[in-house]
């Protein structure tokens, strides 16, 4: 009998799942937010060489984490450094040419059948704590504007939207995306927390 989600650091072999993990996760959480032919019309099969591809040639520092459950993966998350889209905005209203500091979580899906039951928070939680030990100040991430379950879900945990936003375009239809940020380090709330 399961305890909950363990989470540990991806290997190749995990790809395809990530990508069917991927896949599906669009398709749930973007329902509705998305043009639903373009949701309909996502493949595994088309994902799974992307994948590969992300995972190999990741740069240097970007993490990516499954979560398992009873020896299956239920979860994939990826974090790395902020990526900075060269308009010199820190995000914290100060103008001023800086660039963001910090770390990103780039991605953080679920299989369906598995929301609600911790896998989010323990991959969350983990980025976290692994974004603080390599030294980052805080942690960055865009979440679709619309999007209210992963806006709440990221507010539990800490995050709070900081006034950058920035288009998104998905086959044709504009879905704004708002950065949200965490402090990290003494001053930020527990990992453990969330």
């Amino acid at each position: 009998m399961s305890h909950g989600p363990a989470v540990r650091a991806m290997t190749l072999a995990d790809c395809p799942r990530v990508a069917e993990i991927r896949v599906r996760g669009w398709q749930h959480a973007y329902a509705g937010l998305m043009p639903q032919p373009y949701l309909d019309g996502l493949d595994v099969a088309a994902e799974l060489p992307r994948r590969r591809a992300h995972f190999e040639q990741a740069g240097a520092g970007v993490v990516n984490l499954v979560a398992e459950w009873d020896g299956e993966v239920v979860g994939w998350s990826c974090h790395g450094p902020y990526r900075d889209d060269g308009d010199g905005d820190s995000g914290d209203g100060s103008g001023g040419g800086q660039r963001a500091a910090g770390a990103e979580l780039y991605a953080i899906y679920v299989a369906p059948d598995r929301i609600g039951r911790g896998v989010g928070r323990a991959l969350l939680r983990e980025s976290l704590a692994r974004c603080a030990a390599a030294g980052h100040d805080r942690m960055l991430l865009w979440v679709l504007r619309e999007n209210a379950d992963a806006r709440r879900f990221y507010e539990k945990a800490g995050f709070a939207a900081d006034g950058a936003e920035e288009p998104f375009e998905v086959a044709g239809a504009r879905v704004p995306e708002v950065r949200y940020a965490r402090p990290l380090g003494a001053a930020a709330p527990d990992p453990a927390a969330v």
